[in-house]
């Protein structure tokens, strides 16, 4: 009879349980909600200029390249074209490893504009699913921006023998920006489980590119692992290292600061 008695009174808590479990993540998160919030007009026209001049310039360096292309590059090209994949998973650990791990969405002019995705993703990591292209790109057009002017200026500049001589060098440099410039289109396929391109989940499945498998491992709380999200390849090697508890504990020996601080701060958010 007891057991009777305790049922029906138990099935508001169980309700507020399953209640809080579904608010702990994702969009309907008080934390997710405010940083969506976040995302402003100015950033939006900021995120269109870079896609815009990003893109134009790849075209015309590309364009470039290929009317200097020789056979007797092929060689040095695949070798470029791998040294950059990995030189890009590098890079793109160490920024994401960075935003996740120190700032904060507080901080003036970055926080709001670079560091607050960051913070939204972890708590409602189905987000960058719904961002249109300019949003999801838009940052990393901004970081390429730089190189890829100085690869124009280069053509422009240089004469027909200087820019043979530098053909496997401005490969490299290419294949790295074209990586680095798609890695959170990379990440955001990462998160898609449906209706992808079939050559995206070719490339996927033979890890290519970043798997939806792979990455899952970082989305493990409190997020402290498998930052690089490019290629994924050396995400378990600078594990077995300790490369970013390493890279942590010295930063924190030499400031004080707590990795992560922010971003739990964001993930308790209740209301």
């Amino acid at each position: 009879m007891a057991g009777a008695e305790d049922g029906p009174g138990q099935q508001p808590e169980l309700e507020d349980d399953e209640a809080a479990s579904c608010r702990r993540w994702g969009a309907q998160h008080a934390g997710a909600r405010e940083l969506a919030a976040l995302y402003s007009p100015g950033k939006r026209f900021q995120e269109w200029c870079c896609v815009v001049l990003c893109f134009s310039l790849i075209a015309h360096n590309m364009a470039h390249l290929l009317l200097l292309a020789r056979w007797e590059h092929t060689p040095l090209v695949m070798l470029g074209m791998v040294a950059g994949a990995l030189l890009a998973d590098f890079l793109s650990g160490l920024v994401h490893w960075g935003a996740d791990t120190w700032g904060s969405v507080e901080l003036p002019i970055v926080g709001k504009a670079f560091i607050r995705p960051f913070r939204e993703h972890h708590i409602d990591p189905t987000a960058i699913t719904r961002h249109d292209f300019i949003e999801t790109n838009g940052d990393n057009c901004l970081l390429t921006l730089l190189p890829l002017l100085n690869m124009a200026y280069k053509f422009r500049t240089q004469s027909p023998e200087v820019l043979e001589q530098l053909y496997p060098w401005e490969c490299f440099v290419f294949c790295l920006i074209i990586f680095g410039t798609f890695t959170n289109q990379i990440h955001k396929w990462s998160h898609t489980y449906f209706g992808l391109p079939r050559w995206v989940v070719f490339l996927q499945d033979w890890h290519v590119i970043l798997p939806r498998k792979h990455h899952r491992i970082h989305h493990v709380s409190p997020h402290e692992t498998y930052f690089c999200i490019t290629t994924g390849w050396l995400n378990y090697p600078l594990e077995r290292m300790g490369f970013w508890r390493r890279l942590e504990d010295i930063i924190q020996a030499l400031t004080g600061e707590k990795p992560r601080a922010d971003d739990m701060k964001w993930a308790q958010k209740i209301k």
